[in-house]
C-alpha cells in the first residue's frame, strides 16, 4: 500500500496505535495461570538462590545471573519457566525496572512473585511495562506481530492511570517520530481537533489575514511554507469556566529548515521534530482532560514550518507581535521564541493561575544539560521546586536554569524593541528564557521547559526516536496542585 500524500500516516495518532490499546498490558491478578517474575537486588540474591532448587540454581549459574540490576535469566518452573529479574531495590521499583522484560520475554502473561511490600508502590513501574512494547513501525513491512506480555497486578488501582501515562508518552513519540511530510501544520491542527471531539472542548484555529493581525510573528515565521503547509494558531478550551485557569503551550513547528539562515543538512535531519513542544502539550492536555483535572484549561499550539521561499522572513527585518513588541530578527533560526512569544501573550490575557510552555527551543540547554535533562525555567521558586520533585518521584528528571536578570540588557535591539538572537552565543537558553518572559504577563506564574524530545541512544523501554522528556514530571505537579 503506498504511503499517503497527505494527512496523518494514520487516523487519529491520539489513539496511540503503537501500544495496541485494544490489547490490556496490565490486568487485574484473580489468579489465572501466569509466569512469575522474581525481582531480586545484589545483597538479597545468595539468600534467595539458596531456595532454589538444584535445576534452578543450574540454570541461574549456566546464564551467570548475580542479581545485577538491569540483569534478568531464566530458570525451569515445573513444566514452564520462571523469570529472575535484578533491581536496585526491590522495595521502591523505579519506572523502568520492568521495562527490558516487556521488551524481551516472549509473549504471555506474568506476574511478580514478590512480597505484597515490595510490589511497586505507585503506577510508575506500570508504565515501564506498557512502555517496553512500544514500536514505531509504521513504515515498516517488516512490522512486528509477537503477541504482547501481560502483566497482573493485585493493584487494581494503578491500572487505568498507569496506561494512561503509558499512552500520553506513546503519542508524544509517535507525533515526533512522523516526519513532516505526513504531519505539518494541517495534521497538527487534525490532532487537536481529535482531541477535543473526545473531551467536548471548544477549538477555535486562526489563520489567515486574521492569523497576520492577531498573531502576526506566527504569521511572518510560518508565511513560507505556501498554503499546503499555512502556519495557524490552533486553541482548544475545557472545564468549568470557574475552576483555576491553566494554559499549556506547545512550540509546534512541524519543520525547521532554519529559514534563510538556512541550516547545515546535518543539522536538518531531526528537524521533524521541532514540533516536540507541541507534542507534549498535546500528550499532557489529553491527560488533564481523561482525569477530570478541576482545572479551566487553555491549550495553545502555534504550527508552522519554518521555510524559504521569496516571502521568508529575513534577518534584519522588524516583526510586530500581538504583545505591542517590535522585535528585530537576528536570526530567522531562532523562530521558536517567536511563535511562542504570540502564544504566551494570547495565554496571558486571560490571567491564568499557572503557565506552562514546552518547546525544543535552544542547542545551548542541550550542551549543558544533554539529551536527557530537559532545562526547567520558572519565575516562582515553589513551582520550580514542584517540578523538580515531581520529576525525581516519577523518575523524568528535569534541571532548573536561571532567569538571570542581568542578562535582560543582551536582548536589547538598536532599532526594535528586543532582538530575537542576541550575539555573542553565551548562555543561550536562559537568553531564550528571557526573551519569552518579555510576552508572559506581569505577576503569573509561568514556567518553561526547553526539552530536546528524542532519544539518541535506546534504554529499556526507551527506544532511540521521539520521546517525552518532562511530560510526566508536568502532570505529576499538576495532579498535586489541582487535584
Amino acid at each position: 500500500m503506498p504511503l499517503p500524500q497527505n494527512g496523518p500516516i494514520y487516523p487519529g495518532m491520539s489513539k496511540n496505535a503503537s501500544l495496541a490499546p485494544d490489547l490490556d498490558l496490565i490486568q487485574p491478578d484473580r489468579g489465572q495461570s501466569a509466569i512469575a517474575i522474581h525481582l531480586i537486588d545484589k545483597p538479597g540474591f545468595e539468600d534467595w538462590l539458596s531456595a532454589r532448587n538444584p535445576a534452578q540454581r543450574a540454570a541461574i549459574a549456566a546464564q551467570k545471573f548475580k542479581g545485577d540490576a538491569g540483569a534478568q535469566a531464566i530458570l525451569p518452573d515445573g513444566d514452564s519457566f520462571a523469570v529472575v529479574a535484578g533491581v536496585a531495590k526491590p522495595e521502591t521499583l523505579s519506572s523502568w525496572c520492568l521495562a527490558k522484560l516487556a521488551d524481551t520475554l516472549p509473549a504471555g502473561t506474568y506476574r511478580l512473585a514478590t512480597p505484597t511490600k515490595a510490589a511497586p508502590k505507585s503506577s510508575g513501574a506500570f508504565i515501564g511495562w506498557a512502555l517496553g512494547h512500544y514500536r514505531y513501525d509504521r513504515y515498516r513491512k517488516d512490522a512486528s506481530s509477537e503477541g504482547p506480555r501481560i502483566l497482573l497486578t493485585s493493584e487494581v488501582a494503578a491500572i487505568a492511570p498507569a496506561l494512561a501515562e503509558a499512552a500520553a508518552v506513546a503519542l508524544v513519540r509517535d507525533l515526533v517520530n512522523t516526519p513532516a511530510e505526513h504531519l505539518g501544520p494541517a495534521e497538527l491542527e487534525h490532532e487537536v481537533e481529535l482531541l477535543a471531539k473526545a473531551h467536548r472542548a471548544s477549538l477555535k484555529v486562526t489563520r489567515g489575514e486574521a492569523l497576520e493581525q492577531d498573531y502576526p510573528m506566527v504569521h511572518m515565521v510560518g508565511r513560507a511554507a505556501g498554503r499546503s503547509h499555512a502556519p495557524r494558531m490552533i486553541e482548544l478550551e475545557w472545564g468549568d469556566t470557574t475552576a483555576p485557569r491553566l494554559a499549556i503551550i506547545g512550540k509546534g513547528v512541524c519543520f525547521d529548515s532554519g529559514g534563510l539562515d538556512l541550516k547545515p543538512s546535518s543539522a536538518m535531519l531531526l528537524m521533524k521534530k521541532d514540533m516536540g513542544g507541541a507534542a507534549h502539550a498535546l500528550a499532557l492536555a489529553k491527560l488533564v482532560m481523561e482525569h477530570n483535572l478541576k482545572v479551566r484549561l487553555h491549550l495553545l499550539i502555534p504550527a508552522v514550518e519554518n521555510a524559504v521561499s521569496g516571502n521568508a522572513f529575513r534577518p534584519g527585518d522588524v516583526l510586530r507581535s500581538r504583545a505591542g513588541l517590535s522585535v528585530e530578527i537576528g536570526n530567522t533560526d531562532a523562530e521558536g521564541r517567536l511563535v511562542l512569544g504570540d502564544a504566551l501573550t494570547r495565554a496571558s490575557e486571560a490571567k491564568p493561575d499557572l503557565i506552562l510552555d514546552f518547546a525544543t527551543l535552544t542547542g545551548a540547554a542541550r550542551v549543558a544539560l544533554g539529551p536527557d535533562l530537559p532545562a526547567l525555567f520558572a519565575r516562582q521558586d515553589t513551582t520550580a521546586q514542584a517540578l523538580l520533585d515531581a520529576g525525581l518521584a516519577t523518575d523524568d528528571p528535569v534541571w532548573r536554569l536561571p532567569l538571570h536578570d542581568g542578562y535582560r540588557e543582551w536582548l536589547k535591539s538598536d532599532i526594535a524593541d528586543l532582538n530575537n538572537a542576541p550575539a555573542g552565543g553565551f548562555a543561550g537558553a536562559t537568553t531564550a528564557a528571557l526573551f519569552l518572559d518579555r510576552f508572559v504577563g506581569e505577576g503569573l506564574d509561568w514556567a518553561h521547559f526547553d526539552t530536546f524530545a528524542w532519544r539518541p541512544t535506546a534504554k529499556p523501554g526507551r527506544p532511540k526516536g521521539g520521546e517525552a522528556l518532562a511530560l510526566r514530571a508536568a502532570w505529576a505537579m499538576l495532579k498535586a496542585r489541582f487535584g
